[in-house]
């Protein structure tokens, strides 16, 4: 995985930036008083800007540790093994670009402990990407397993006990190297739209009864 980050993954500044302000659009679902973890986190970029009392990341990347402040517990280790938190431990759990990279057994035991980690009313956010938007290059990640559409996907979730409570079928532009990376000061903009310009990736919001 060091190759794959130093290839598909490497960090980028005008990347956080940009999720400076998805985390900003996503606030209004992620509970300020309450417990945020960052699945698969990557460099953190969400997590770093969210507003939580308490954050938790979690990545293979070995640099992840580097890259967060004192305000994030950084965990260096799989995201799919949840055994390590407690039940009902967080009001939110965030995963950007994740589940395509994992197979259907593997996605079933995750959802699994996303929905024993959340506490009642916790939500799952999902950010991925939506292979009815832009089927011919959703396999350029050579990582992606599984395929996954805004209606498979809400299905999937709703199947673990967790409804969608919120769906973007269009949402950001399938990577962030991107038009976006490089004005990030029109992402809260490009978020105003009611149809979105280039956009690959679908977000999802489900919620825990």
């Amino acid at each position: 995985m060091t190759d794959y980050y130093a290839t598909r993954f490497t960090p980028d500044p005008s990347r956080s930036e940009v999720w400076r302000h998805v985390a900003t659009h996503l606030s209004r679902w992620i509970d300020a008083d309450g417990a945020l973890l960052d699945l698969a986190a990557g460099y953190a970029d969400l997590t770093r800007h969210a507003r939580a009392a308490r954050k938790v990341a979690i990545d293979v990347n070995p640099q992840l540790t580097t890259f967060v402040g004192p305000d994030v517990e950084a965990i260096v280790g799989d995201a799919t093994d949840l055994d390590r938190f407690d039940d009902s431990e967080f009001a939110t759990v965030f995963a950007s670009n994740f589940v395509e990279h994992l197979d259907h057994d593997t996605i079933d035991r995750l959802l699994t402990g996303v929905h024993r980690v959340l506490a009642p009313g916790g939500r799952l956010i999902l950010v991925q990407p939506n292979f009815r938007l832009d089927p011919k290059r959703y396999f350029d990640d050579y990582t992606h397993r599984t395929i996954w559409t805004d209606r498979s996907l809400s299905d999937l979730v709703a199947a673990a006990g967790l409804p969608v409570e919120h769906l973007e079928p269009r949402f950001l532009p399938l990577t962030m190297k991107s038009h976006l990376s490089f004005g990030h000061r029109l992402v809260p903009l490009y978020l105003r739209l009611p149809w979105r310009p280039l956009a690959g990736q679908m977000l999802v919001i489900a919620r825990k009864d």
